[in-house]
């Protein structure tokens, strides 16, 4: 007789529904979304440009310090967005065989002390590697076990909280794209990381001749401020993505592409204005599984292959960001993403 509530043996569940594409197969459900017009690509590049030279000649040049303000505070907004078509190029996502595209792309990291060399080893490094245990701060912010947090010495502890703090990303423009990804790196390899150099001059001369130009002001409202709301909220989105409570750490024996993206890589839930300015980097859990698919067409993948409609969720709402912060430790025990706070009472509990 047959009998509903009989014990089934141990792997003779399939891992997922039928029907469900993981894997191969979704990655190649993902491809007709790789093809890229030119033109489509140049008209997004072009307009963001455009736009971004615009709005910091109007920061410079506007008489009431209110309006460069704001005209300043648009700049940094349409940086972020700049960056992400940098990042697509980087990835060969858009225009990659445009001469034009490359020279364009080489100027802009070196003006924003994003260093094409640097940044292309750091972040294909970081794609690689999404989701694992990593101790040491390589295209990444580094994330460790609860375990391994246990065995630390007190300084090991206090660098690993210090890379990880708010402050690292509000003051990212400095200590992550001026040091981490430019500084860093030329003084390890100077040989390797030429580009670095030419970065730091091309930046730093920048900021003398607006300074020299029009004084602090002037330096200000169109580089130092833009270059800082801009780092921060790229900087926050770069780490929340990829720290958050529901994320899973993957071992080395069972990652892939596929599960990086669909449990350690989050969409960002934001509405459609930021969505705009930050060339939609929310849908990054799809960025992760085809780095090839243009920033412009990820909502068009997402909307219309269901596997990828369901995916691990933040938001910028102040209790998601908070959250973000707070997990900081992977709990090989429990599973999950826990705090300080949470590990250190296990901790106490088990003394």
């Amino acid at each position: 007789m047959h009998q509903d509530n009989a014990p089934v043996a141990p792997g003779s569940l399939p891992e997922h529904s039928a029907g469900i594409r993981v894997g191969r197969a979704l990655l190649e459900a993902t491809a007709p979304y790789v093809e890229v017009s030119a033109a489509t690509s140049w008209w997004y590049v072009g307009s963001t440009f455009v736009l971004l030279l615009a709005s910091l000649t109007a920061a410079a040049l506007a008489p009431w310090w209110p309006l460069r303000l704001v005209f300043s505070l648009f700049g940094a907004l349409l940086m972020v967005r700049a960056f992400i078509t940098f990042h697509d190029f980087q990835h060969g996502a858009i225009l990659k065989q445009s001469r034009v595209a490359y020279w364009l792309f080489k100027g802009f990291g070196a003006l924003v002390l994003t260093p094409t060399h640097s940044w292309r080893e750091s972040h294909n490094y970081h794609h690689g590697h999404v989701g694992c245990i990593e101790a040491k701060s390589v295209g990444a912010f580094p994330l460790i076990t609860t375990e391994m947090w246990r065995t630390a010495t007190r300084w090991q502890r206090f660098s690993y909280r210090a890379q990880r703090h708010p402050l690292v990303v509000v003051f990212s423009y400095p200590l992550v794209f001026g040091i981490n990804i430019t500084l860093k790196p030329f003084l390890l390899a100077p040989a390797k990381h030429l580009d670095s150099l030419v970065a730091l001059v091309c930046h730093f001369g920048l900021l003398a001749l607006l300074w020299w130009l029009g004084g602090f002001s002037l330096a200000f409202f169109v580089l130092l401020l833009p270059m800082t709301i801009a780092s921060s909220i790229g900087c926050y989105l770069f780490f929340a993505q990829h720290s958050f409570r529901r994320m899973q750490v993957i071992s080395n024996e069972a990652w892939s592409f596929y599960r990086a993206s669909m449990e350690s890589s989050a969409f960002t839930r934001m509405n459609k204005v930021m969505q705009w300015f930050t060339g939609n980097v929310g849908y990054h859990h799809i960025h992760h599984l085809n780095i090839r698919i243009p920033f412009y067409r990820l909502p068009e993948a997402m909307a219309a292959i269901p596997e990828l409609q369901a995916p691990l969720t933040t938001t910028l709402a102040p209790r998601d960001i908070v959250d973000c912060f707070r997990s900081a430790l992977w709990d090989e025990k429990r599973q999950r993403m826990v705090s300080y706070g949470e590990a250190h009472r296990a901790e106490a509990s088990e003394q």
